[in-house]
């Protein structure tokens, strides 16, 4: 509706006429909204090269809803420890969340991990994040085998077959050797292209250089990753007080 506040779809929509390089005047045009609500909508999301419809939406809901969630009648959020003020914690997941979708998660992948990597606990099961997210058991299984699949949560399965996920320290480990196997086979693919389209073709000089570049991206980041992580194992761990506590 014109003169109201831009809707999901209508943020959508700005998503693909962005994509489709429309001006600000013609999105404007078929949402039947002022040229000046586009371009304020885009600017203040990132700009046309960056701007996301959900993490546009995102925003907006943070911006005009500064409280927390109810959770629904029958179900209770785990309530905070340690004197940890509710506001604060939950205005700190929901920056966190933004910032991981930033990073290309979903948000429901997003949100999994921040609950993780937030939770005292350090592992939590699909039912307890079921609860705090209050979301679908199916949300929460398809955003668990997400971060599995690219080495962000470990699953440990309990007695009784009840399964229990984790992020713990190893698992930024984990997420960086896997995304530098994938450059290694993407630098791989390039080679075989230059050996079909000819090394001296335009076609194979510029597969020849992907190769390369992603073939030194892939062995920095595996290398960096062995090194931070033979550092960081060997400084003390701390305390919930921040105190260093022996391993």
């Amino acid at each position: 509706m014109p003169g109201g506040r831009l809707t999901q779809h209508e943020r959508q929509q700005i998503s693909l006429g962005l994509s489709d390089d429309l001006a600000y005047a013609e999105i404007a045009r078929r949402l039947d909204r002022p040229t000046s609500t586009i371009t304020r909508e885009v600017m203040r999301n990132g700009g046309p090269a960056a701007y996301r419809a959900d993490l546009a939406q995102r925003a907006t809901e943070r911006r005009t809803h500064q409280r927390k969630p109810v959770a629904p009648r029958g179900q209770h959020a785990p309530a905070p420890a340690h004197g940890r003020d509710p506001d604060a914690v939950h205005e700190y997941e929901e920056a966190f969340i933004t910032i991981l979708m930033q990073s290309g998660l979903p948000r429901m992948a997003a949100s999994v991990l921040t609950c993780l990597y937030t939770s005292d606990a350090g592992s939590l099961t699909a039912a307890e994040l079921v609860q705090r997210l209050q979301v679908s058991p199916a949300s929460v299984s398809k955003a668990v085998a997400l971060l599995e699949n690219v080495g962000l949560v470990r699953r440990e399965v309990e007695a009784g077959r009840r399964e229990r996920y984790s992020a713990d320290n190893d698992a930024w480990y984990q997420s960086m050797i896997a995304a530098a196997r994938s450059n290694a086979e993407l630098a791989e693919a390039a080679r075989r292209g230059v050996n079909v389209f000819g090394r001296d073709t335009p076609a194979g000089n510029r597969l020849q250089n992907m190769a390369r570049f992603v073939d030194f991206v892939a062995e920095s980041i595996a290398r960096a990753a062995e090194q931070a992580r033979d550092i960081l194992s060997t400084m003390p761990a701390t305390n919930a007080d921040g105190r260093d506590r022996e391993r």
